[in-house]
């Protein structure tokens, strides 16, 4: 009888319920900050379906506190009167000590605090958060080129492995 492959469950830190792809490519990633979200019952319950886009999100520091804006939660199909606005801010929770290292960090032109991935840790929803430096477009075409290369490369071994 064979074995059944054991998977992490969806919503690991490995297997994230969404990942912002758009992060990497527009931005140089620097420091990354584990936080957790201030979230309804019907927004949770969204997020477990994975019904959550964090392509235009970014996060701001506002009287010691940081929210978490442009991130789009669909409506609970369920959900009743319970529903909140999509694409409402959200709180997101951070040690002191890290909240006043990304006020600092934005103080600097051109930097953005951006999610890079939802997942559950504990059954708590977790974001990784990114402080991000604006990449350029020959940066951008760079990494294209780069990537491109690599898959060519990796094919061309492929190809010559199996002869």
């Amino acid at each position: 009888m064979a074995k059944k492959k054991t998977e992490a469950p969806r919503g690991t830190f490995d297997n994230p319920v969404a990942s912002n792809k758009k992060a990497s490519h527009d931005y140089l990633i620097g420091e990354t900050f584990e936080c957790g979200l201030v979230l309804t019952g019907t927004e949770i319950k969204s997020i477990r379906r994975a019904h959550i886009q964090l392509r235009d999100g970014f996060a701001r520091v506002r009287a010691g506190e940081v929210f978490l804006s442009g991130v789009v939660i669909a409506h609970f199909e369920e959900g009743n009167i319970a529903n909140v606005d999509e694409v409402r801010d959200r709180k997101l929770l951070m040690h002191k000590k890290q909240i006043a290292q990304v006020e600092r960090a934005l103080q600097d032109t051109g930097m953005t605090f951006v999610p890079l991935k939802v997942y559950f840790k504990n059954g708590f929803a977790k974001v990784l958060m990114g402080l991000a430096k604006g990449k350029h477009d020959y940066d951008k075409r760079n990494a294209i080129r780069e990537k491109d290369q690599s898959r060519d490369m990796a094919r061309q071994l492929k190809n010559y492995q199996t002869r």
